[in-house]
């Protein structure tokens, strides 16, 4: 009788536990830049797995004005728990009291590379004389409309001193993957943050722009002011700054922060 009624007892216990386990379950919604989608998307059943947690994921550029970038979201209050963007855009949200500050995790350092069509001629980038020329004699040129497409936009072309050569013939993409415009045939040269080019099929990446002209940019993550499911969403964070995801992140073409 004893031994029976222990069973019961741990029979009722465990459902109990199960029960208050499937309660705090929540559903979290995440956006992230394009540069961290891939990362993402590889560790997002892990930790689905050990928290218990549903995850929701939407892509959209850190910055601009297009209907899917983070900023014009969270200006619609759309529900949103943890954003994932470029680290600079992320302060300017938290600035701003959209993103809780204290909750910030800088993830990982991104460079900006060059690809071409694949089987298309690969021009030498390696160095600053050979990225020069090959925006000079490329027909067209595209980069995002997000930190690597601004740099290259504002400061790059100045730093060659090819500002007007690359007039006429360089434009911003907005919500569209350079990738996928270079490897439609739409554009001869394209420009963004090696880990957005890397999934892309139909595409040669040439590598890293030089050193001397490089922009890196930091990929963080934050949980929104407005957040429903606070617990769920630090939850989140600190696996996204776990050594699991640092080398997801990695293995995406960056260079995790974990432990720095």
């Amino acid at each position: 009788m004893r031994f029976s009624a222990l069973r019961r007892a741990l029979c009722v216990g465990l459902a109990a536990t199960v029960l208050a386990g499937a309660a705090r379950a929540d559903e979290v919604r995440v956006v992230s830049s394009g540069g961290f989608a891939a990362a993402f998307k590889a560790v997002a059943p892990e930790f689905e797995r050990q928290s218990g947690h549903k995850l929701v994921a939407e892509w959209g550029p850190s910055m601009g004005k297009t209907v899917n970038a983070v900023p014009q979201r969270l200006a619609r209050n759309e529900p949103i728990d943890v954003v994932i963007m470029v680290g600079y855009a992320l302060g300017d949200l938290a600035k701003a009291g959209q993103v809780v500050p204290e909750s910030r995790v800088d993830l990982a350092r991104s460079l900006i590379g060059a690809a071409v069509r694949q089987g298309a001629p690969r021009p030498d980038i390696a160095t600053v004389k050979g990225l020069k020329a090959a925006l000079l004699n490329a027909k067209s040129v595209v980069y995002s409309d997000s930190a690597s497409g601004v740099y290259i936009e504002k400061e790059l072309f100045k730093k060659l001193g090819i500002e007007a050569q690359m007039a006429g013939k360089a434009r911003m993409v907005p919500a569209d993957p350079v990738g996928e415009v270079v490897a439609r045939g739409d554009a001869e040269l394209g420009f963004q943050q090696i880990s957005e080019l890397k999934p892309v099929h139909g595409i040669d990446l040439l590598g890293p722009i030089p050193e001397e002209v490089q922009s890196v940019t930091v990929f963080s993550a934050g949980m929104v002011a407005t957040s429903q499911h606070k617990d769920a969403a630090q939850s989140l964070l600190r696996f996204l700054a776990s050594p699991t995801a640092a080398a997801a992140a990695r293995e995406s073409g960056m260079e995790p922060m974990a432990g720095k």
